[in-house]
């Protein structure tokens, strides 16, 4: 999977998404930083899911951006998008693999070098380690450290993703430990003090 410095960004939709969002989601691809772009809803229903979906991927197409669905295998494959984000209590990969075929699967591995080793073996596209900081978007009950992160990297060529309560404060410092991607959602989607469009600019 190859991939782009200057596009670092794995941006993860808001848990809502509101009309407002299709405008800021093209002001902010069209900044060139975001190489992947993950739907997760979890509350919204499949139909939804496939609706707001379908115009998500034309956005992403435009901009030669990725296109992924976290957890839900089957919406992946009805929205023929780019790939899936798998969890631990999500389908196994090699069940993913027989529905979507060789599209891109990202495994979460939370801060277990086990569970890295294991995508890695078994052949995940990418390997999410996390969370580093405390996170709006989901509890933390994995807390990783940048150690881990560094020996995740000696472990394997995989790309890595860090992931948890990334934002313009601690990013350069995942970047610099050799993290591909940084997971970022709450520091554009839910920032009291910025604008979505403003956010990411300060992601330089």
């Amino acid at each position: 999977m190859k991939y782009n410095k200057k596009k670092f960004v794995y941006l993860i939709s808001p848990s809502k998404v509101r009309k407002v969002f299709y405008n800021d989601l093209i002001n902010i691809l069209s900044t060139k930083k975001v190489s992947f772009f993950q739907l997760r809803l979890k509350k919204e229903t499949f139909r939804k899911r496939f609706k707001i979906g379908k115009k998500i991927k034309k956005i992403c197409k435009k901009f030669n951006v990725k296109f992924l669905i976290n957890d839900d295998v089957l919406l992946a494959k009805k929205l023929n998008a780019d790939g899936c984000h798998l969890g631990q209590k999500d389908m196994n990969i090699f069940e993913a693999r027989k529905m979507i075929g060789n599209k891109i699967i990202g495994i979460t591995c939370h801060n277990s070098i086990n569970l890295a080793k294991r995508a890695t073996i078994n052949k995940a596209n990418y390997i999410a380690i996390g969370a580093f900081n405390f996170s709006k978007t989901k509890r933390v009950k994995h807390k990783a450290t940048i150690n881990l992160l560094k020996k995740v990297r000696k472990m394997t060529k995989t790309p890595i993703v860090a992931i948890g309560g990334i934002n313009s404060n601690n990013y350069k410092k995942l970047l610099l430990n050799k993290a591909n991607f940084l997971a970022i959602s709450s520091f554009i989607w839910k920032n009291k003090k910025q604008k979505p469009i403003n956010a990411i600019k300060k992601l330089r």
